[in-house]
């Protein structure tokens, strides 16, 4: 009897929870206005939410364009290194050759005065000619210290220290056949460091003091870099202009040519 009590008392009590959710749905009906009420405040907090999305979608945007510049920029700047580096590779590889030949030419020359000896470029050795015409100075020590220079940056590549060097050589031998090719070289150097203001007195130097230097197309080209690097594009292009028009067949003015395309 005890048991079929607790029985009894177990099923209703079952039955009463089963009951509480309808009890309580009752108690939480809402009228008309209140369900509109409620409808309108959800879809003014899904518009908050789909402005609040558009602008971050925006704000993203902006981010992506931003740095879709930024990798443009170091682009177009890694394309920059590497052909300045490609011509830097250029201008070693000619002087590792005229390094060479001068070697070659100081272990042959004879000591007397009227011998002949070879005329030197940066390129090739042509006809001989008289000494007191070479290109290759008799001056032991003047041949010495320009050898000096050059190889501190053909062999050592102590870049720094050849800048003093090339320096020391066109205050010391100021009337020496090398005059443009030190002025030439030292402007290089300072133009890698980025000290562009004496790079460019260097390569005027070539072009209004020595007309007739091989070097002085590649200095005009290079006095257009600098200034192209100090931002004056109106000058650079008169430069590279003044370069094709003055030779045309030259590699400088086919690389000024696609320079003027990228001001």
């Amino acid at each position: 009897m005890a048991k079929l009590s607790k029985l009894v008392a177990i099923s209703m009590g079952v039955a009463s929870l089963a009951c509480a959710p309808f009890v309580y749905a009752e108690q939480r009906n809402l009228s008309l206005s209140e369900r509109l009420d409620m409808i309108e405040r959800a879809n003014d907090a899904r518009g908050r939410s789909q402005v609040e999305l558009a602008q971050q979608v925006d704000y993203l945007q902006t981010e992506i364009s931003q740095l879709r510049g930024i990798s443009e920029e170091h682009n177009y700047k890694l394309s920059q290194i590497l052909e300045r580096q490609r011509e830097l590779y250029q201008e070693l590889d000619k002087l590792a050759q005229l390094a060479q030949q001068m070697s070659e030419l100081k272990s042959q020359a004879p000591t007397s005065s009227s011998s002949q000896l070879p005329l030197i470029t940066d390129n090739k050795v042509v006809n001989p000619v008289q000494a007191g015409a070479a290109s290759y100075a008799e001056n032991l020590d003047e041949n010495q210290a320009y050898d000096k220079a050059v190889n501190l940056v053909l062999k050592d590549k102590l870049y720094d220290k050849a800048i003093p060097e090339f320096r020391a050589f066109i205050t010391q031998f100021p009337n020496s056949i090398y005059q443009p090719n030190a002025h030439y070289w030292l402007g290089q150097l300072l133009f890698t460091k980025g000290e562009f203001a004496d790079a460019e007195k260097s390569f005027e130097t070539v072009v209004e003091q020595y007309p007739n230097s091989n070097k002085r197309a590649d200095a005009i080209f290079k006095l257009a870099m600098v200034a192209q690097k100090q931002g004056d594009k109106t000058k650079a292009k008169a430069k590279y202009e003044q370069v094709i028009s003055q030779y045309p067949d030259s590699t400088s003015a086919k690389l000024a040519a696609g320079r003027l395309n990228d001001l």
